[in-house]
């Protein structure tokens, strides 16, 4: 059996694409905020500061304007809004770490070099980017 060009082309985008829903997205589909661009608003005072304690502590797992890596997860995802992970998730992922539980990163481990004021700082900046990108509060249902 003969294949052509254009079909092992065509199964090869499939399985990138396929690759991609899996890394990006843990295996759940519809949740593709990291597929596009990250729109970044004119931030307040206190959310540049924060984008500067975010870049400094958080942007080499997290990516630059929290788009996410191959070693983190996108922060400007729809999973982060704040009916799903409130600001309270923040802290205590900076404070305590957090096991791996959306994503396919592995644990993060705790940032204690990040104090309480820089994760007050740092959850300015993603939720206003957040609500750049349309991502707001929706209620959490299991």
């Amino acid at each position: 059996m003969k294949v052509s060009a254009r079909t092992i082309i065509l199964i090869t985008l499939i399985a990138a694409g396929g690759s991609y829903m899996l890394f990006f997205t843990g295996g759940k589909s519809g949740s593709g905020t990291a597929a596009r661009a990250i729109k970044i608003p004119a931030l307040s005072s206190q959310a540049k500061k924060g984008e500067v304690v975010f870049n400094a502590n958080c942007a080499a797992c997290h990516g630059k304007n929290a788009a996410g890596t191959d070693q983190g997860p996108p922060l400007i995802h729809n999973i982060y809004n704040p009916g799903h992970h409130a600001d309270m998730a923040f802290y205590r992922a900076a404070n305590m770490g957090t096991r791996q539980h959306h994503w396919r990163f592995g644990d993060m481990p705790p940032q204690k070099q990040v104090s309480k004021d820089d994760v007050t700082l740092i959850i300015k900046y993603i939720r206003e980017v957040q609500r750049a990108n349309g991502i707001v509060y929706q209620k959490h249902v299991m």
